[in-house]
């Protein structure tokens, strides 16, 4: 491709750098205006440049990438409610032998997550698991959370939808779904174990002093008491006062703050001992009476079945016993075993939450196979999505809500900006003069084209690299 006039490619040039710096650097102080915002600035200008006509700017947005997108991030989203994350959390320490098992777990679990469900959802889930299960073992986190970030990027190179950039290499190039995973696993697998070694080289002093599995387990169980403590219930949401010992209801009055009496005028102020010693009384005379109330209406029942006189049965009648103030306290309930409507529910609910995330794994799956045997990668990702929201049969808003839109958006500017810059003729200058010296068919070439793609993945980002990049490598 030739170049474009002079004027043009001084401005196409000026927009795709506004672009590019704000891609880079989001929080510039003269600009700080983030990486959205700073895509679609830059393809406003270059459309008010003239370097792209407004509708070559419409046609340079590629739909079946932000549909596959769109798609791959809504199933996450419902793997993500389905606990799907949490089950790997769990897998890091099932059975784990110590800090460098557990390093390894981390690496191989991280590596096929992220190439299933994507990158960014890995490490954003995975993070939280394995800070716990440091804390649990009394470990460092830093080892753990560098094993995460590095081959999350490793294992996501292995599927068009394990990151964004291998979305846009999958979709220019049409390179099926099986063909893209079959090619890059070796290296993949090879990446993860190569990223362990050096891992487990560089902390494995760190990670052989860790502590005795009793102390850690005495650590774990100490955590585990702190978040059942944490989540208790206060007096006033118990239902049963009577499974209180005196120092727990102590401590749950001395929390009550004042309160005014029904006059409008505030009462005496007892003590707290009073308090708790008239409620204990109020509890023991509460349960007493209704045990005396649970023998009268035994005995009332026998007559009725003697003499015939139809009874009228009054089953969970509690006891209330008024006190000072116009307050008043619920006794025990009769000692007649009897299950709630809640109680029965809660089974219910259990199944079919459980075949609701059965569900959820069905589909993804199914969203897999479809993708293997070569189907639309794109509208296989929408039609998954679309099916794990109406087997939700709910307000899908909450989840949608959870889509990254800014991205998409982002997505959107950059398509038409790039677009715009290849259309200065200076993208396909550079790899004309390039190519030679970049040939996959010789070992010097591939070099200097891994090079190159290193350089401006670090220094340019990895998405607008692989965005230019496929465009300059199409035309």
């Amino acid at each position: 491709m030739a170049m474009a006039p002079t004027v043009k490619v001084v401005l196409g040039s000026i927009a795709f750098g506004i672009f590019w710096v704000l891609a880079v650097f989001p929080a510039v102080p003269f600009l700080p205006i983030g990486r959205t915002a700073g895509s679609l600035l830059g393809a406003m200008l270059m459309v008010i440049f003239r370097v792209i006509t407004p509708e070559e700017a419409y046609a340079a947005i590629d739909l079946p990438i932000l549909g596959l997108l769109f798609g791959t991030m809504v199933v996450s989203v419902y793997l993500e409610r389905a606990d799907m994350f949490k089950y790997l959390g769990k897998l890091l320490s099932w059975k784990s032998r110590g800090g460098k098992d557990m390093l390894f777990r981390i690496c191989l679990v991280s590596a096929i997550s992220s190439a299933l469900f994507t990158n960014d959802t890995s490490c954003v889930v995975l993070t939280e698991f394995i800070l716990k299960i440091a804390r649990r073992n009394n470990l460092p986190p830093q080892p753990f959370l560098l094993a995460l970030a590095s081959s999350a990027n490793i294992g996501s190179a292995a599927t068009p939808i394990g990151n964004p950039q291998n979305l846009v290499i999958a979709v220019q190039s049409k390179i099926s779904f099986g063909k893209f995973l079959f090619g890059l696993v070796p290296a993949m697998l090879v990446g993860v174990l190569v990223n362990a070694a050096i891992l487990l080289c560089y902390y494995w002093k760190l990670l052989s002093s860790e502590k005795d599995v009793e102390v850690a387990q005495e650590a774990k169980d100490m955590i585990a008491e702190e978040d059942v403590t944490s989540h208790r219930f206060s007096p006033a949401t118990m239902s049963h006062l009577g499974s209180m010992n005196s120092q727990d209801w102590s401590s749950a009055i001395e929390s009550v703050p004042q309160s005014p009496s029904l006059n409008g005028e505030f009462g005496h102020v007892e003590t707290l001992r009073n308090r708790v010693s008239f409620s204990e009384n109020d509890i023991r005379s509460a349960t007493s009476a209704g045990t005396e109330s649970a023998k009268v209406s035994n005995a009332s029942k026998e007559l009725a079945g003697v003499g015939g006189i139809p009874q009228r049965r009054e089953e969970g009648a509690s006891v209330r016993r008024y006190v000072r103030n116009g307050s008043w306290i619920s006794g025990m309930k009769e000692g007649f075993p009897h299950q709630s409507l809640e109680e029965k529910e809660i089974p219910m609910e259990r199944w079919k939450r459980l075949l609701w995330k059965t569900g959820v794994y069905v589909v993804t799956i199914g969203m897999l196979i479809a993708l293997l045997m070569g189907l639309n990668m794109s509208w296989s990702a929408i039609t998954a999505a679309l099916a794990l929201i109406v087997l939700d049969f709910k307000d899908a808003r909450p989840s949608l809500e959870k889509v990254s839109y800014s991205l998409l958006i982002f997505f959107c500017g950059m398509f038409i900006t790039v677009d715009g810059f290849n259309k200065t003729g200076i993208p396909s200058s550079l790899w004309d003069w390039m190519e030679p010296y970049a040939r996959i068919d010789s070992a010097g070439g591939i070099a200097v084209l891994s090079l190159v793609i290193l350089l401006l993945s670090n220094v340019a980002s990895n998405v607008p690299t692989a965005v230019t990049l496929s465009f300059m490598v199409i035309l």
